[in-house]
């Protein structure tokens, strides 16, 4: 192992400590998306765990939302990875990405219908294999952009947290990479030569979320450590300067 990979292991293994994410015989489903964070968790997650318990089963789950790729075709160019490296897996086709873009979704932006449905497909898939975690590969920058996100269009202050429990207890939502940083990832995917896939949304480039992911490289021009101070803002909260209805 590299000491980039090494380096890695250890976050992801402190945050599930912190927030124990893991037990014994848990089974896990991951969702990949084909980008470098999700390819980097099912490694992760996959390889030898020192101080967390290894999964006892762990299905990596691709949700192909059904836009035409211009970079050939993307869900055999993961599953001949997945069949490569051994990992047990499901390729599910769907049509959520030109749904969410049609007329049948009255909301002004995709974002939020395409990821509801794809996150209710995967609780789906969870229960068929009769997986109790879902891991997703949410980092560092994704919950200081979803605190923003929410703050600007959403009219409240809250984001991603890195452990979630559904439907009574039948699923624990997991996000192992909360802590680490999306450019630690990207260099960690070029250095394993993971097969990072291009996203075809249509609208990936011109979303809220990259609104912001763009705002905050701009104001780290000139003020490096913001988004930093941004996270670790959220533990030292002061609901008494805060205003009330």
């Amino acid at each position: 192992m590299s000491k980039l990979h090494l380096h890695l292991r250890k976050r992801l293994e402190q945050a599930i400590l912190k927030h124990k994410m893991l037990g014994e015989g848990d089974r896990v489903l991951v969702g990949v998306s084909g980008g470098a964070d999700s390819l980097t968790l099912l490694k992760l997650l996959t390889g030898p765990l020192i101080f967390v318990p290894k999964p006892e089963f762990v299905l990596a789950v691709y949700v192909d939302m059904g836009f035409q790729a211009t970079d050939g075709n993307q869900p055999q160019l993961l599953e001949e990875y997945f069949k490569g490296e051994g990992y047990n897996f499901r390729i599910e086709k769907t049509n959520i990405g030109p749904l969410a873009h049609s007329d049948y979704n009255r909301k002004a932006s995709p974002c939020f219908l395409c990821s509801r449905l794809r996150r209710k497909r995967l609780f789906e898939l969870a229960r068929e294999f009769r997986c109790n975690k879902l891991a997703l590969a949410h980092n560092k920058d994704d919950v200081i952009e979803t605190f923003l996100l929410n703050i600007f269009f959403a009219r409240e202050i809250s984001t991603m947290i890195p452990y979630q429990t559904y439907f009574k207890g039948e699923f624990n939502l997991i996000r192992p990479l909360a802590y680490v940083e999306e450019s630690i990832l990207k260099r960690f995917a070029q250095e394993a030569q993971l097969p990072v896939l291009k996203n075809p949304c249509p609208t990936a480039g011109n979303s809220k979320r990259q609104f912001i992911k763009d705002l905050l490289k701009e104001v780290e021009k000139t003020h490096r450590g913001i988004k930093e101070n941004i996270f670790k803002s959220m533990k030292h909260v002061k609901p008494d300067y805060l205003l009330t209805e």
